[in-house]
């Protein structure tokens, strides 16, 4: 999933409960669930650091229409706040993999091999290319997350 996905997920879930330990907790559970569905990945650990302008773009996609709906929206100052801390938990998971990967943080190791077994498909196949058959997990949980969001 790309991280717009997972972030819209966690806000979902942020708007909706009250308690931010949950909050924090089922958004990263959500995370989990949601890379067992197929979806593309834009990078991957071969990845070069000067690829990463396309996180910067994802993270801004997604925090632009999650504070676009925050600022049009009568929310409470515990809801946004939970709203955030879903929005972040929800990426914390590929945080680590990529401290994994480009910091080489090797105690984190034990949890990569968690994170991996989510994902149905090997690195670099087919199912995991970046392409619109692919996306269309990423674009349906992330209708449905803005939806969520806006009722």
């Amino acid at each position: 999933m790309i991280l717009t996905t997972h972030m819209l997920a966690g806000a979902a879930i942020g708007k909706n409960i009250e308690n931010p330990w949950l909050v924090a907790a089922l958004s990263i559970i959500i995370h989990f669930i949601l890379d067992t569905f197929r979806h593309g990945e834009y990078l991957n650990q071969n990845s070069k650091l000067k690829e990463f302008w396309r996180v910067a773009i994802d993270l801004a996609v997604g925090y632009s229409i999650i504070m676009f709906i925050v600022f049009s929206s009568d929310f409470s100052d515990i809801k946004i706040k939970n709203i955030l801390i879903g929005s972040f938990a929800s990426i914390f998971p590929d945080l680590l993999t990529f401290l994994y990967w480009k910091v080489n943080f090797k105690f984190l190791q034990f949890y990569i091999n968690f994170h991996q077994k989510f994902h149905r498909y090997p690195p670099f196949s087919k199912e995991r290319e970046w392409n619109l058959r692919n996306a269309a997990n990423d674009i349906l949980v992330s209708v449905i997350a803005v939806i969520l969001l806006l009722i």
